[in-house]
């Protein structure tokens, strides 16, 4: 191809070409046709500068996938599951997925196939857990002769965004316990005072974002089963298992959590985090097929034959879900508990590292995901000239994303830093880590005038009134 009018023709070198000279286009279609390899580049080089994915500890996402799984990837990036018709294995490998992940969490649900459905990501598949706890709360109050305008959703204030987003748009009344410094994950008794005969479902997190705790969904079914008998409430829970669905089988099976519990009536995950499969992909799981409200499957024939789906979204991508196949054949139980236990290895490996700085102090004394955030110690922060905001900044400039971030509300005067361990991650990085947060630590004690973030922080106190802890 030649653009001679710009001076470029096939034979010129790449950085040569006057389309690198020039900006790239932010706000109109460019009039000519640019040479694929120098388009390519122009697309590459803009994200070379950022954060290597590897080194990423702020993102929960998987950077790092095995060369046939990669390959498998790329080589089906042009297929749309939903087209069942054309690609129809795929489908078949989605129900295997589901099948595999349903026993996996003690579906007690019989036949061969159980009941779930693919999600782009975790957020989609928690909507899916939401709006069949909605349909099946407003037919059960329906039936009853009762009002459905007022339906609500109990959950911590160490949730996701996403059931934010869902109790917006369904019109839900998203009812928040708050997290505090004695009950830093759900707490069972507050959650049940916020429950009443509109209360569609409880949502406990297994792998909270915030955090990396674990809400103890055991004691919750226990006095939620309990609270049920006792009012004639029909309360269920759905499990927001993001990060855990892939970590608590491998780490701590003997943990009741899942299906093993009887509120326990749908399971959401995320397949593109602790399931090891790049971008996007989620899944969603219910106790059986009676669960799944019949509205919300919907059908079409137009794509050559009759085609049933459940989601959001009708087109999505394939290449996910025969990843997530690829995994659970090439893993099996034994390939991903090496993984998740070495991921938890090093995560409490840096999480005592951390601990034994004088600088600093783990929110929690145990790691039971692996992920977990610290804090500045009380004493040390009195006297201290910077802020984790400062030691964020440093540590990207090596390539790092560590985040500092405040808690939810309630607990919002608590500053934290999160590492979060994925598989890609050795223990030779995890010194490298945390020598580099060592060097910048004594940088900062050299300090006599305040940063800008601390000063900013010394103002909130005094707007504020109270201590925070940086």
């Amino acid at each position: 191809m030649s653009n001679t009018k710009h001076g470029t023709t096939a034979t010129t070198a790449v950085y040569g070409s006057s389309e690198m000279a020039h900006p790239a286009p932010t706000m109109t279609l460019p009039e000519k046709m640019t040479d694929a390899e120098i388009a390519y580049r122009m697309v590459k080089d803009e994200t070379y500068a950022q954060t290597q994915p590897r080194l990423n500890l702020a993102t929960f996402v998987t950077t790092y996938m095995d060369e046939y799984g990669t390959r498998l990837m790329n080589e089906a990036v042009g297929m749309n599951f939903i087209d069942q018709t054309e690609y129809p294995r795929v489908a078949v490998m989605s129900g295997r997925c589901i099948n595999i992940l349903a026993n996996l969490w003690h579906t007690p649900e019989k036949g061969d196939w159980k009941t779930g459905a693919p999600a782009i990501g975790s957020s989609e598949a928690c909507m899916l857990g939401g709006v069949a706890a909605w349909l099946r709360w407003r037919e059960r109050r329906q039936k009853e002769g009762k009002s459905t305008d007022k339906p609500n959703l109990v959950m911590s204030a160490g949730m996701q965004v996403v059931w934010e987003k869902f109790c917006q748009l369904w019109q839900i009344e998203l009812r928040q316990v708050p997290l505090t410094r004695e009950h830093r994950t759900l707490c069972a008794d507050e959650a049940l005072k916020y429950c009443d005969e509109n209360t569609i479902c409880i949502v406990p997190i297994a792998g909270v974002t915030w955090t990396g705790l674990n809400d103890d969904i055991e004691e919750l079914d226990a006095k939620l089963t309990a609270y049920n008998a006792k009012t004639g409430y029909d309360i269920p829970i759905h499990v927001d298992a993001a990060s855990g669905g892939f970590i608590l089988p491998f780490v701590s099976p003997d943990t009741k959590w899942d299906f093993r519990l009887k509120s326990v009536k749908s399971i959401s995950t995320s397949g593109h985090k602790f399931g090891l499969v790049y971008p996007g992909l989620g899944w969603v799981i219910w106790r059986d097929k009676s669960y799944l409200p019949a509205d919300m499957s919907f059908s079409v024939n137009y794509l050559g034959a009759n085609i049933s789906q459940v989601g959001l979204n009708f087109s999505r991508p394939a290449a996910q879900i025969l990843a997530q196949y690829y995994n659970f054949i090439r893993l099996g139980r034994e390939g991903y508990a090496s993984i998740q236990n070495n991921c938890m290895e090093i995560a409490r490996y840096c999480h005592e590292r951390i601990g034994r700085m004088s600088c600093f102090e783990n929110y929690a004394t145990e790691v039971v995901n692996p992920l977990f955030v610290w804090c500045m110690r009380e004493e040390y922060d009195r006297t201290a000239n910077w802020t984790l905001y400062d030691l964020q900044a440093v540590l990207q400039q090596s390539g790092w994303m560590i985040p500092a971030y405040t808690l939810p509300k309630s607990i919002d005067d608590i500053v934290v830093m999160r590492m979060v361990v994925r598989q890609g991650m050795s223990r030779d990085m995890a010194d490298m880590l945390l020598a580099d947060i060592e060097r910048a630590v004594k940088e900062f004690e050299k300090l006599k005038y305040p940063t800008s973030s601390r000063l900013a922080y010394q103002k909130r106190e005094r707007q504020f009134g109270k201590v925070f802890t940086h």
